[in-house]
């Protein structure tokens, strides 16, 4: 896994950061964008330490890729995102086919998860 810059194009990674901005607020802390060999952090905000292991985190999520497959056909309807909470925080997954992205937040609403998602995966379409 690598950890790289400029893997998302400039007005991508602006476009991804203001969604995030506009759904979830001051609560936002982090944006990782990866694929399944590589990953670039987007946005960390500035009273946060930048030592996360975004490469153990990401091959983590690379799962998010095969559950749009396992979860098909069932009766709870397509796999759309995944949220997961922390003792500090919340981590949202959104992947469209071969990419996708992870959000870190200090709170989230249920109603703010999906403003979120749904963001998210529209601009991961595009």
């Amino acid at each position: 896994m690598e950890l790289e810059s400029q893997l998302v194009p400039e007005s991508r990674s602006e476009s991804l950061v203001s969604a995030c901005r506009t759904a979830v607020g001051d609560d936002l802390r982090s944006i990782t964008y990866f694929t399944h060999d590589r990953c670039e952090q987007l946005y960390l905000r500035s009273d946060l330490e930048s030592d996360a292991d975004l490469t153990g985190f990401v091959e983590h999520e690379t799962d998010g890729f095969q559950a749009r497959t396992a979860y098909r056909g069932s009766e709870l309807g397509n796999y759309r995102y995944t949220v997961r909470a922390f003792e500090h925080g919340y981590l949202t997954r959104v992947t469209v086919a071969d990419r996708g992205v992870f959000v870190t937040t200090d709170g989230l609403t249920l109603r703010r998860s999906e403003e979120l998602a749904s963001a998210l995966s529209e601009l991961l379409r595009e």
